[in-house]
């Protein structure tokens, strides 16, 4: 009976050197990305960077780009210069003491030379905390001066002064309102009746004026032509009286070139009259001579 055989132990050699050399690239590879990360950074279009340090900022903001800043210290803080809008409700008294509600759409845009105060003032976003208090308060104090109806006729006169009036309140070296656009002016329902009604009272007001107005122009313009039409016939008058030939001139100017007159007399007879007889058959009576008979009638 044969013994069992024992196999030898394979002994494996491992080099330190083949381990570490990969584990210290690639350890290499990973701190170069942290660093890389960290210590660098990019600010985009339309924003400027606020740097901030162990919770100090640097007075100079960062311009649009990329940077290098200190690794895991320092901070990049991107803050908009783009105009922004935002909607806001308002509510406000005017002079007669009627509550007003309304929507505004405020427009602003951050100076880049303002961005690291706001920063440190509004945490990079002054609407709420400044914008919007500002706005409120000037609507108020100009809705004040003017009835509830005039903030719904004048619209825009009451935007431009709140507008004004909130740049003056915020500072426009400080932060630009750009606009404020008022809409959805709400009244009361019986305040809204009482000024349907008074304007409507207003234009028939209007219509009844323009009636009368036009009535009166065109009674001015009837006794005028009425004057007009006096003077002429005076006029004519006052011609045939001063020259009897003055008819026989209409006469003339007036022939049409046919045949003379020929008038029906009452008896059924015609009379053949000349242009000498209706000149003074038409003169008045006060220039005829004393003792003139009428015309004979012929057989």
């Amino acid at each position: 009976m044969k013994s069992p055989s024992y196999q030898q132990p394979i002994e494996i050699h491992i080099n330190p050197k083949a381990i570490l050399l990969p584990a210290g690239i690639a350890i290499l590879v990973f701190v170069v990305i942290i660093l890389g990360s960290t210590g660098t950074y990019i600010v985009q279009p339309g924003f400027r960077g606020v740097e901030v340090t162990l919770g100090k900022v640097t007075p100079k903001f960062k311009s649009e780009g990329f940077g290098f800043k200190q690794p895991f210290i320092t901070h990049i803080q991107p803050v908009s210069i783009r105009q922004q809008t935002r909607l806001m409700p308002a509510e406000c008294y005017s002079s007669d003491l009627q509550q007003v509600k309304m929507e505004v759409n405020v427009l602003y845009r951050i100076p880049e030379l303002s961005v690291v105060r706001i920063f440190q003032e509004y945490a990079g976003d002054p609407f709420d905390s400044l914008i919007a208090p500002r706005v409120q308060e000037a609507l108020k104090e100009v809705a004040a001066a003017q009835s509830a109806e005039m903030i719904v006729k004048k619209r825009e006169e009451v935007k431009i002064k709140a507008l004004e009036l909130a740049r003056n309140k915020v500072g426009t070296n400080f932060l630009e309102i750009v606009d404020v656009v008022l809409y959805n002016i709400n009244l009361t329902s019986e305040l809204e009746h009482a000024i349907e009604l008074k304007m409507v009272q207003e234009q028939e007001a209007e219509k009844a004026k323009f009636t009368q107005t036009k009535s009166q122009i065109e009674a001015d313009t009837a006794i005028i032509r009425a004057r007009g039409e006096a003077d002429a016939i005076e006029v004519r008058g006052q011609a045939l009286r001063a020259s009897p030939d003055f008819i026989r001139l209409q006469i003339v100017q007036n022939w049409n070139g046919k045949s003379p007159l020929v008038v029906g007399a009452d008896s059924g007879a015609n009379l053949l009259m000349s242009v000498d007889q209706l000149i003074r058959h038409a003169t008045p009576s006060t220039n005829r001579p004393t003792g003139t008979t009428p015309l004979p009638r012929s057989r």
